[in-house]
């Protein structure tokens, strides 16, 4: 089991081993899941192409590239980022 303990303004630190298995690093945000018994399921946000869309400059593609390429490219960096 590992523990943290919560600071006077309601703070917590996740831990090393913990953020590490999440593949949590800094400026990522973390979802808090409630689940039944008072229980709460942890997990790293991750946003949709929709949701990136604009965040950074570049110049335009010789063609346009689909929402369905962008998902599909996201989801094969995450999947190789989760191995």
């Amino acid at each position: 089991m590992i523990t943290g303990t919560i600071s006077s303004k309601g703070q917590i630190t996740i831990p090393k081993k913990i953020r590490e298995l999440l593949k949590a690093g800094i400026s990522d945000k973390i979802v808090f899941i409630p689940l039944e018994n008072g229980k709460v399921m942890i997990s790293t946000k991750q946003n949709s192409a929709t949701e990136l869309f604009g965040m950074l400059k570049h110049k335009r593609p010789v063609r346009p590239v689909s929402l369905e390429e962008m998902e599909a490219a996201i989801h094969k960096k995450r999947a190789k980022r989760n191995l």
